[in-house]
Protein backbone atom coordinates (compact mmCIF):
# COMPACT_ATOMS: atom_id res chain seq x y z
CA UNK A 1 0.00 0.00 0.00
CA UNK A 2 2.76 2.43 0.96
CA UNK A 3 4.75 1.53 -2.18
CA UNK A 4 1.69 2.20 -4.36
CA UNK A 5 1.18 5.53 -2.63
CA UNK A 6 4.82 6.49 -3.23
CA UNK A 7 4.56 5.60 -6.93
CA UNK A 8 1.36 7.62 -7.16
CA UNK A 9 3.09 10.62 -5.61
CA UNK A 10 5.92 10.41 -8.11
CA UNK A 11 4.09 9.52 -11.31
CA UNK A 12 0.88 11.49 -10.86
CA UNK A 13 1.80 14.48 -8.75
CA UNK A 14 5.45 15.25 -9.43
CA UNK A 15 5.48 15.33 -13.22
CA UNK A 16 4.02 18.77 -13.81
CA UNK A 17 4.59 20.56 -10.51
CA UNK A 18 7.09 23.39 -9.91
CA UNK A 19 10.59 22.55 -8.71
CA UNK A 20 10.01 23.86 -5.17
CA UNK A 21 6.92 21.70 -4.81
CA UNK A 22 8.80 18.69 -6.13
CA UNK A 23 11.50 19.13 -3.47
CA UNK A 24 8.88 19.24 -0.72
CA UNK A 25 7.28 16.07 -2.07
CA UNK A 26 10.64 14.28 -2.23
CA UNK A 27 11.11 15.06 1.46
CA UNK A 28 7.62 13.71 2.14
CA UNK A 29 8.45 10.49 0.28
CA UNK A 30 11.65 10.07 2.30
CA UNK A 31 9.87 10.59 5.61
CA UNK A 32 6.95 8.35 4.68
CA UNK A 33 9.16 5.50 3.46
CA UNK A 34 11.40 5.70 6.52
CA UNK A 35 8.46 5.66 8.90
CA UNK A 36 6.70 2.89 6.98
CA UNK A 37 9.65 0.53 7.21
CA UNK A 38 10.04 1.11 10.96
CA UNK A 39 6.71 -0.69 11.37
CA UNK A 40 8.46 -3.82 10.08
CA UNK A 41 11.79 -3.42 11.88
CA UNK A 42 9.93 -2.78 15.13
CA UNK A 43 8.44 -6.26 14.87
CA UNK A 44 11.97 -7.60 14.35
CA UNK A 45 13.24 -5.65 17.40
CA UNK A 46 15.70 -3.72 15.22
CA UNK A 47 16.62 -0.04 15.73
CA UNK A 48 14.92 2.61 13.61
CA UNK A 49 18.17 3.55 11.89
CA UNK A 50 18.13 0.16 10.14
CA UNK A 51 14.74 0.97 8.64
CA UNK A 52 15.87 4.44 7.57
CA UNK A 53 18.93 3.20 5.68
CA UNK A 54 17.13 0.27 4.05
CA UNK A 55 14.19 2.48 3.03
CA UNK A 56 16.67 4.81 1.35
CA UNK A 57 18.07 1.89 -0.62
CA UNK A 58 14.53 0.83 -1.62
CA UNK A 59 13.45 4.25 -2.92
CA UNK A 60 16.86 5.04 -4.41
CA UNK A 61 18.23 4.42 -7.92
CA UNK A 62 18.80 0.71 -7.21
CA UNK A 63 15.28 0.22 -5.92
CA UNK A 64 12.08 2.03 -6.92
CA UNK A 65 14.02 5.05 -8.21
CA UNK A 66 11.65 7.55 -6.61
CA UNK A 67 14.31 10.12 -5.67
CA UNK A 68 16.65 11.55 -8.35
CA UNK A 69 20.40 11.77 -7.79
CA UNK A 70 20.50 15.53 -8.29
CA UNK A 71 18.21 15.96 -5.27
CA UNK A 72 20.56 13.81 -3.17
CA UNK A 73 23.52 15.95 -4.24
CA UNK A 74 21.62 19.12 -3.34
CA UNK A 75 20.88 17.93 0.20
CA UNK A 76 24.46 17.27 1.35
CA UNK A 77 23.93 19.92 4.03
CA UNK A 78 21.82 17.37 5.93
CA UNK A 79 25.02 15.64 7.02
CA UNK A 80 26.24 18.82 8.77
CA UNK A 81 22.95 19.26 10.63
CA UNK A 82 22.80 15.57 11.57
CA UNK A 83 26.42 15.63 12.75
CA UNK A 84 25.70 18.62 14.99
CA UNK A 85 22.65 16.99 16.57
CA UNK A 86 24.37 13.62 17.06
CA UNK A 87 27.48 15.18 18.62
CA UNK A 88 25.56 17.58 20.88
CA UNK A 89 23.37 14.75 22.16
CA UNK A 90 26.47 12.60 22.74
CA UNK A 91 27.87 15.37 24.95
CA UNK A 92 25.04 14.65 27.38
CA UNK A 93 26.75 11.40 28.38
CA UNK A 94 29.88 13.26 29.56
CA UNK A 95 28.17 14.23 32.80
CA UNK A 96 30.95 14.21 35.38
CA UNK A 97 28.76 12.80 38.14
CA UNK A 98 28.28 9.71 35.99
CA UNK A 99 31.80 9.51 34.60
CA UNK A 100 33.89 10.09 37.71
CA UNK A 101 33.23 6.55 38.91
CA UNK A 102 35.70 4.36 37.04
CA UNK A 103 36.59 6.89 34.33
CA UNK A 104 40.30 5.92 34.27
CA UNK A 105 39.82 2.18 33.61
CA UNK A 106 37.03 2.97 31.13
CA UNK A 107 39.37 5.31 29.24
CA UNK A 108 42.05 2.61 29.15
CA UNK A 109 39.54 0.10 27.78
CA UNK A 110 38.30 2.60 25.18
CA UNK A 111 41.87 3.33 24.07
CA UNK A 112 42.60 -0.38 23.86
CA UNK A 113 39.57 -1.40 21.81
CA UNK A 114 39.57 1.68 19.56
CA UNK A 115 43.27 1.66 18.75
CA UNK A 116 43.51 -2.13 18.43
CA UNK A 117 40.54 -2.19 16.04
CA UNK A 118 41.84 0.73 13.95
CA UNK A 119 45.42 -0.56 13.79
CA UNK A 120 44.28 -4.08 12.89
CA UNK A 121 42.03 -2.66 10.17
CA UNK A 122 44.87 -0.53 8.79
CA UNK A 123 47.27 -3.48 8.79
CA UNK A 124 44.85 -5.73 6.92
CA UNK A 125 43.81 -3.14 4.34
CA UNK A 126 47.12 -1.39 3.68
CA UNK A 127 49.68 -4.13 4.30
CA UNK A 128 47.83 -7.31 3.33
CA UNK A 129 45.25 -6.15 0.77
CA UNK A 130 47.51 -3.37 -0.62
CA UNK A 131 44.71 -0.79 -0.58
CA UNK A 132 45.92 2.78 -1.08
CA UNK A 133 47.02 4.77 1.98
CA UNK A 134 44.32 7.52 2.02
CA UNK A 135 41.47 4.99 1.84
CA UNK A 136 43.06 2.72 4.46
CA UNK A 137 43.70 5.62 6.86
CA UNK A 138 40.16 6.98 6.81
CA UNK A 139 38.47 3.57 6.87
CA UNK A 140 40.60 2.52 9.85
CA UNK A 141 39.80 5.65 11.84
CA UNK A 142 36.06 5.23 11.22
CA UNK A 143 36.25 1.55 12.24
CA UNK A 144 36.98 2.59 15.82
CA UNK A 145 33.67 4.40 16.30
CA UNK A 146 30.72 2.90 18.15
CA UNK A 147 27.12 4.06 17.75
CA UNK A 148 25.83 4.96 21.21
CA UNK A 149 22.16 5.16 20.21
CA UNK A 150 21.49 1.47 19.55
CA UNK A 151 23.27 0.24 22.67
CA UNK A 152 21.79 2.87 24.98
CA UNK A 153 18.33 2.14 23.57
CA UNK A 154 18.83 -1.56 24.37
CA UNK A 155 19.95 -0.69 27.91
CA UNK A 156 16.80 1.38 28.44
CA UNK A 157 14.51 -1.25 26.94
CA UNK A 158 15.88 -3.94 29.24
CA UNK A 159 16.22 -1.56 32.23
CA UNK A 160 19.74 -2.89 32.67
CA UNK A 161 21.72 -1.69 35.69
CA UNK A 162 25.02 -2.29 37.44
CA UNK A 163 28.75 -1.75 37.01
CA UNK A 164 28.76 -3.38 33.58
CA UNK A 165 26.29 -0.79 32.27
CA UNK A 166 28.27 2.13 33.75
CA UNK A 167 31.48 0.79 32.22
CA UNK A 168 29.82 0.21 28.84
CA UNK A 169 28.42 3.76 28.59
CA UNK A 170 31.73 5.30 29.65
CA UNK A 171 33.67 3.20 27.14
CA UNK A 172 31.32 4.16 24.29
CA UNK A 173 31.60 7.86 25.13
CA UNK A 174 35.41 7.80 25.31
CA UNK A 175 35.51 5.53 22.25
CA UNK A 176 33.83 8.14 20.08
CA UNK A 177 35.97 10.96 21.46
CA UNK A 178 39.16 9.06 20.59
CA UNK A 179 37.81 8.06 17.17
CA UNK A 180 36.82 11.63 16.28
CA UNK A 181 40.31 12.90 17.03
CA UNK A 182 41.78 10.01 15.02
CA UNK A 183 39.44 10.73 12.11
CA UNK A 184 40.30 14.44 12.08
CA UNK A 185 44.00 13.65 11.75
CA UNK A 186 43.43 10.86 9.21
CA UNK A 187 41.20 12.90 6.90
CA UNK A 188 43.71 15.77 6.83
CA UNK A 189 46.56 13.42 5.95
CA UNK A 190 44.42 11.63 3.35
CA UNK A 191 43.40 14.88 1.63
CA UNK A 192 47.05 15.92 1.49
CA UNK A 193 48.05 12.56 -0.01
CA UNK A 194 45.26 12.64 -2.60
CA UNK A 195 46.32 16.12 -3.74
CA UNK A 196 50.02 15.20 -3.44
CA UNK A 197 50.61 18.07 -1.04
CA UNK A 198 51.21 16.15 2.18
CA UNK A 199 53.71 17.57 4.64
CA UNK A 200 54.45 16.58 8.24
CA UNK A 201 52.56 19.63 9.45
CA UNK A 202 49.34 17.98 8.25
CA UNK A 203 49.60 15.55 11.18
CA UNK A 204 49.75 18.23 13.86
CA UNK A 205 47.59 21.01 12.41
CA UNK A 206 44.31 19.01 12.73
CA UNK A 207 45.10 18.29 16.39
CA UNK A 208 45.67 22.01 16.98
CA UNK A 209 42.47 22.91 15.13
CA UNK A 210 40.48 20.36 17.10
CA UNK A 211 41.79 21.72 20.40
CA UNK A 212 40.56 25.16 19.31
CA UNK A 213 37.22 23.67 18.23
CA UNK A 214 36.82 21.87 21.56
CA UNK A 215 37.53 25.12 23.44
CA UNK A 216 35.17 27.07 21.17
CA UNK A 217 32.47 24.45 21.68
CA UNK A 218 32.93 24.69 25.43
CA UNK A 219 32.56 28.48 25.26
CA UNK A 220 29.40 28.00 23.19
CA UNK A 221 28.12 25.72 25.96
CA UNK A 222 28.75 28.52 28.46
CA UNK A 223 26.91 30.92 26.16
CA UNK A 224 23.95 28.55 26.06
CA UNK A 225 23.80 28.60 29.84
CA UNK A 226 23.40 32.39 29.84
CA UNK A 227 20.95 32.40 26.91
CA UNK A 228 18.69 29.75 28.43
CA UNK A 229 17.47 30.89 31.85
CA UNK A 230 14.60 29.02 33.44
CA UNK A 231 12.23 31.80 32.39
CA UNK A 232 12.66 30.94 28.69
CA UNK A 233 9.75 29.17 27.05
CA UNK A 234 10.38 25.71 25.63
CA UNK A 235 9.91 26.99 22.08
CA UNK A 236 12.52 29.72 22.52
CA UNK A 237 14.95 27.33 24.20
CA UNK A 238 14.80 25.01 21.21
CA UNK A 239 15.16 27.89 18.75
CA UNK A 240 18.24 29.23 20.54
CA UNK A 241 20.06 25.90 20.86
CA UNK A 242 19.43 25.07 17.18
CA UNK A 243 20.64 28.51 16.13
CA UNK A 244 23.85 28.08 18.14
CA UNK A 245 24.41 24.55 16.80
CA UNK A 246 23.83 25.47 13.16
CA UNK A 247 25.84 28.67 13.45
CA UNK A 248 28.74 26.81 15.05
CA UNK A 249 28.64 24.13 12.34
CA UNK A 250 28.51 26.79 9.63
CA UNK A 251 31.61 28.51 11.00
CA UNK A 252 33.40 25.15 11.12
CA UNK A 253 32.40 24.50 7.49
CA UNK A 254 33.89 27.85 6.43
CA UNK A 255 37.27 26.73 7.79
CA UNK A 256 36.77 23.15 6.57
CA UNK A 257 36.89 21.72 10.11
CA UNK A 258 34.61 19.01 11.52
CA UNK A 259 32.09 20.38 14.03
CA UNK A 260 31.80 17.04 15.81
CA UNK A 261 34.19 17.59 18.71
CA UNK A 262 33.03 21.17 19.17
CA UNK A 263 29.35 20.24 19.34
CA UNK A 264 30.15 17.37 21.69
CA UNK A 265 32.14 19.79 23.87
CA UNK A 266 29.20 22.20 23.80
CA UNK A 267 26.83 19.52 25.06
CA UNK A 268 29.31 18.33 27.69
CA UNK A 269 29.95 21.80 29.14
CA UNK A 270 26.26 22.69 29.14
CA UNK A 271 25.08 19.54 30.94
CA UNK A 272 27.76 19.92 33.62
CA UNK A 273 27.19 23.60 34.43
CA UNK A 274 23.40 23.56 34.13
CA UNK A 275 22.33 20.00 34.96
CA UNK A 276 19.57 20.72 32.43
CA UNK A 277 18.65 17.40 30.85
CA UNK A 278 15.33 18.79 29.60
CA UNK A 279 17.13 20.68 26.83
CA UNK A 280 18.54 17.43 25.46
CA UNK A 281 15.08 15.90 25.67
CA UNK A 282 13.76 18.81 23.59
CA UNK A 283 16.52 18.38 21.02
CA UNK A 284 15.84 14.64 20.92
CA UNK A 285 12.17 15.36 20.22
CA UNK A 286 13.10 17.68 17.34
CA UNK A 287 15.95 15.68 15.83
CA UNK A 288 14.30 12.38 14.69
CA UNK A 289 12.90 13.84 11.47
CA UNK A 290 16.27 15.41 10.57
CA UNK A 291 18.18 12.26 11.42
CA UNK A 292 15.67 10.17 9.48
CA UNK A 293 16.21 12.32 6.38
CA UNK A 294 19.97 12.01 6.81
CA UNK A 295 19.94 8.21 7.12
CA UNK A 296 17.38 7.77 4.32
CA UNK A 297 19.57 10.00 2.15
CA UNK A 298 22.57 7.80 3.02
CA UNK A 299 20.60 4.78 1.85
CA UNK A 300 19.61 6.54 -1.38
CA UNK A 301 23.26 7.47 -1.97
CA UNK A 302 24.31 3.88 -1.32
CA UNK A 303 25.80 2.55 -4.56
CA UNK A 304 24.64 -1.07 -4.53
CA UNK A 305 25.77 -1.65 -8.09
CA UNK A 306 29.29 -0.58 -7.13
CA UNK A 307 29.55 -3.49 -4.68
CA UNK A 308 29.53 -6.05 -7.46
CA UNK A 309 31.28 -4.44 -10.42
CA UNK A 310 34.55 -2.67 -11.06
CA UNK A 311 33.14 0.87 -11.32
CA UNK A 312 34.00 1.68 -7.70
CA UNK A 313 36.69 -0.93 -7.08
CA UNK A 314 39.55 0.33 -4.93
CA UNK A 315 42.95 -0.67 -6.30
CA UNK A 316 41.21 -3.43 -8.31
CA UNK A 317 39.65 -4.76 -5.11
CA UNK A 318 35.83 -5.19 -5.46
CA UNK A 319 33.86 -3.32 -2.82
CA UNK A 320 31.95 -6.44 -1.80
CA UNK A 321 35.29 -7.96 -0.77
CA UNK A 322 36.19 -4.85 1.22
CA UNK A 323 32.79 -4.89 2.92
CA UNK A 324 33.19 -8.52 4.03
CA UNK A 325 36.76 -7.97 5.23
CA UNK A 326 35.85 -4.75 7.07
CA UNK A 327 32.88 -6.44 8.75
CA UNK A 328 34.95 -9.37 10.02
CA UNK A 329 38.05 -7.41 11.04
CA UNK A 330 36.07 -4.78 12.95
CA UNK A 331 34.15 -7.56 14.71
CA UNK A 332 37.39 -9.24 15.77
CA UNK A 333 39.22 -5.99 16.55
CA UNK A 334 36.50 -4.60 18.79
CA UNK A 335 36.13 -7.78 20.81
CA UNK A 336 39.83 -8.52 21.28
CA UNK A 337 40.65 -4.86 21.98
CA UNK A 338 37.97 -4.64 24.67
CA UNK A 339 39.09 -7.99 26.11
CA UNK A 340 42.70 -6.76 26.38
CA UNK A 341 41.59 -3.47 27.95
CA UNK A 342 39.49 -5.28 30.55
CA UNK A 343 42.40 -7.56 31.43
CA UNK A 344 44.76 -4.58 31.82
CA UNK A 345 42.34 -2.78 34.14
CA UNK A 346 41.47 -5.90 36.15
CA UNK A 347 37.77 -6.01 35.31
CA UNK A 348 35.72 -9.00 36.45
CA UNK A 349 35.26 -11.98 34.13
CA UNK A 350 31.66 -11.15 33.17
CA UNK A 351 32.71 -7.69 31.98
CA UNK A 352 35.86 -8.99 30.29
CA UNK A 353 34.01 -11.65 28.31
CA UNK A 354 30.98 -9.58 27.31
CA UNK A 355 31.93 -5.91 26.95
CA UNK A 356 33.22 -6.30 23.40
CA UNK A 357 29.93 -7.84 22.29
CA UNK A 358 28.10 -4.59 23.05
CA UNK A 359 30.42 -2.40 20.93
CA UNK A 360 29.48 -3.55 17.42
CA UNK A 361 26.81 -1.02 16.25
CA UNK A 362 28.45 1.71 14.16
CA UNK A 363 25.70 3.64 12.32
CA UNK A 364 25.20 7.28 13.18
CA UNK A 365 28.64 8.69 13.84
CA UNK A 366 30.31 6.31 11.35
CA UNK A 367 27.92 7.16 8.51
CA UNK A 368 28.19 10.87 9.27
CA UNK A 369 31.99 10.67 9.18
CA UNK A 370 31.87 8.67 5.93
CA UNK A 371 29.61 11.33 4.37
CA UNK A 372 32.06 14.02 5.44
CA UNK A 373 35.01 12.05 4.08
CA UNK A 374 33.18 11.43 0.80
CA UNK A 375 32.52 15.13 0.39
CA UNK A 376 36.14 16.00 1.21
CA UNK A 377 37.78 13.37 -1.01
CA UNK A 378 35.25 13.69 -3.85
CA UNK A 379 35.22 11.38 -6.85
CA UNK A 380 35.04 7.59 -6.79
CA UNK A 381 37.37 7.21 -3.81
CA UNK A 382 34.99 9.12 -1.53
CA UNK A 383 31.93 7.34 -2.90
CA UNK A 384 33.60 3.93 -2.45
CA UNK A 385 34.42 4.75 1.16
CA UNK A 386 30.85 5.83 1.91
CA UNK A 387 29.47 2.71 0.20
CA UNK A 388 31.60 0.39 2.35
CA UNK A 389 30.60 2.15 5.59
CA UNK A 390 26.88 2.26 4.76
CA UNK A 391 26.86 -1.41 3.70
CA UNK A 392 28.62 -2.58 6.86
CA UNK A 393 26.47 -0.29 9.02
CA UNK A 394 23.35 -2.02 7.71
CA UNK A 395 24.85 -5.40 8.61
CA UNK A 396 25.96 -4.23 12.05
CA UNK A 397 22.57 -2.68 12.80
CA UNK A 398 20.96 -6.05 12.12
CA UNK A 399 23.20 -7.93 14.56
CA UNK A 400 24.41 -5.14 16.88
CA UNK A 401 21.31 -4.74 19.07
CA UNK A 402 21.00 -8.52 19.43
CA UNK A 403 24.65 -8.77 20.45
CA UNK A 404 24.24 -5.91 22.95
CA UNK A 405 21.17 -7.60 24.41
CA UNK A 406 23.07 -10.87 24.71
CA UNK A 407 26.01 -9.11 26.40
CA UNK A 408 23.73 -7.40 28.93
CA UNK A 409 22.00 -10.68 29.74
CA UNK A 410 25.25 -12.66 30.02
CA UNK A 411 26.65 -9.93 32.29
CA UNK A 412 23.57 -10.35 34.51
CA UNK A 413 22.47 -6.72 34.29
CA UNK A 414 18.77 -7.63 34.08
Amino acid sequence: MIINLLHFLKNSLLVQVPENTRIVMYLAIMLLSGFGLTRITKLMHLPNVTAYIVSGVLIGPYGLNLIPKDFVAATSFLSDIALSLIAFSAGQFFKMKRLKRGIVPSTVIALSETLFCSLLMFFVFYVILKVNLPFSLILSSIAGTTAPTSTIMTIRQKKAKGNFVYTLIQVIVMDDLISLISFSVSISIAIGLVHEKFILRDVFVPVFYNIIIIIAGGLAGLLLKFLLPDSRTEDNRLIIVLAILLGFSGICAIYDVSPLLGCMSMGMVYINISNDEKLFEQVNIFSPSILMLFFVRSGINFNMDGLFNSSLAVDEMPLITLVVVYFIIRFVGKYIGAFIGCKITGKDELTTQNLGLALFPQAGVAIALAAMASRSLKGNLGLSLETVIVATSILYEFIGPAMAKSALKRAKTY
